[in-house]
């Protein structure tokens, strides 16, 4: 059982720094906004004047922070010709890592708090 946790701990270390860039990301106000925008497109994108648009923020800080997420695999990016398309995506993306990250948590938390006192 012991062995167990420790596996479980240093998968969790591992999680975190993996992760680190991606968790910052979407712990910004900003960037939270810009990815409900992105949630509620549709999968083929959406640039960066819709996404100011809709988030009434200029178009530098979109770019701005849209490169955040991006660097951070938060977001993947698509280019047309000169267009470039923004979108979420499950496989391009860090979302598997953060949520096994979390479910990783969650099981070592609920394991903790199944233990007798």
């Amino acid at each position: 059982m012991e062995k167990e946790c420790e596996e479980r701990l240093r998968k969790i270390i591992n999680g975190f720094q993996e992760c680190r860039s991606a968790f910052t990301a979407i712990g910004d106000e900003t960037r939270q906004l810009i990815l409900l925008v992105l949630l509620e497109s549709d999968l083929s994108g959406i640039r960066v004047g819709e996404i100011a648009e809709k988030t009434h923020l200029t178009r530098p800080s979109v770019s701005h922070h849209l490169q955040i997420l991006k660097e951070s695999g938060i977001v993947a990016m698509r280019r047309e010709g000169t267009k470039n398309y923004y979108y979420l995506s499950a496989d391009e993306t860090r979302w598997k890592e953060i949520a096994d990250l979390t479910g990783l948590i969650y099981a070592s938390v609920r394991h903790i708090s199944s233990q007798p006192e």
